[in-house]
């Protein structure tokens, strides 16, 4: 068994669904369905019993629904600062507890009301951080029009 200590997670073990391989660069791992197996991680943190710690807060916030820190404060009514005093400290309120977990649920489900809320924070979150790229042409200088963050590094 291995641990899947994907953004820090600890308790998280992998019986199977993964093989070991050479690579240029030494030994490594290959894994056969990351998204299923992120999706399945959520699952089962959303489900565990008792409290969740920072580290899965996060990982449900993150990997389940891709919300920034500053997204899931909007659903949630408070500030990113809250946010992310509770992934670090792992001292996450029992109200948020719940409700984190019941997002994630709806989410994952396919309840399309949830799902339309959190595509939409996470669309606003995009265009608010889209990348502005300039390159230099005969004529001048331009930006690049509809770029962002992602397409702009690749």
């Amino acid at each position: 068994m291995i641990r899947w200590d994907d953004m820090g997670l600890k308790n998280v073990w992998l019986a199977n669904g993964y093989e070991r391989v050479q690579t240029p660069y030494g030994s490594g791992l290959r894994f056969d369905d990351v998204a299923g197996l992120t999706r399945t991680v959520c699952t089962a943190l959303a489900r565990k019993p008792g409290k969740l710690s920072g580290i899965e807060f996060r990982y449900l916030r993150s990997a389940g629904m891709a919300l920034s820190q500053a997204g899931l404060g909007k659903l949630m009514g408070i500030d990113a600062q809250s946010i992310a005093r509770w992934e670090k400290t792992g001292k996450v309120p029992k109200w948020a507890n719940r409700m984190i977990r019941l997002v994630f649920e709806a989410h994952a489900d396919g309840n399309a009301a949830i799902r339309r809320v959190v595509n939409r924070i996470n669309d606003v979150d995009r265009l608010i951080n889209q990348r502005i790229v300039l390159e230099q042409s005969p004529k001048g200088w331009q930006a690049r029009a509809g770029e962002d963050a992602e397409s702009a590094i690749a």
